[in-house]
């Protein structure tokens, strides 16, 4: 992860069908733009979610706490997901796209309001499968100046004509 780079965005990667998936699997894909962590959407996350811990949306008593300030859920790291995905790269040839669930998901990192975050992309494994293919992005949300990643997940989605 490291320092952040500038990167000069000209849109999403286009993979084009099974093939376009084949060709990139076990490559890295790319990297979202920056995101900065809100306050206001971490207090309507917790809203809609009912996970209203003090840790997220107490600043006054965050502010003694262990991170120094209210954080982010996970959950509402992880929802990111696929927008990020979509930011990142695109899949044409078919006709329905199912998020079909998550492998491996860890926070290992706290993500503080503020913060500004990203998503990396690689496309750890494709299959094929009748009338589609199943795709495994690996995740990783780098943390703008930190070391270690906030979230890192497998986010699978299967693809249909």
């Amino acid at each position: 992860m490291g320092e952040p780079t500038t990167t000069q965005r000209s849109g999403p990667v286009v993979l084009h069908g099974i093939e376009g998936l084949r060709e990139r699997a076990g490559r890295d894909i790319g990297t979202s733009s920056w995101r900065t962590v809100e306050q206001a959407q971490i207090d309507l996350f917790a809203k809609l979610t009912g996970d209203e811990q003090w840790i997220h949306v107490d600043p006054a008593r965050a502010e003694a706490g262990p991170f120094g300030t209210t954080v982010q859920h996970g959950f509402l790291t992880l929802g990111l997901a696929t927008g990020l995905l979509w930011e990142v790269c695109i899949v044409e040839g078919f006709g329905v796209v199912l998020n079909y669930g998550l492998n491996k998901v860890r926070f290992p990192s706290p993500l503080r309001v503020g913060s500004r975050i990203r998503m990396h992309v690689a496309l750890a494994d494709v299959r094929e499968l009748a009338g589609g293919a199943e795709a495994v992005y690996r995740l990783t949300y780098e943390i703008e100046g930190e070391p270690k990643p906030c979230c890192v997940a497998d986010l699978v989605f299967r693809y249909y004509s």
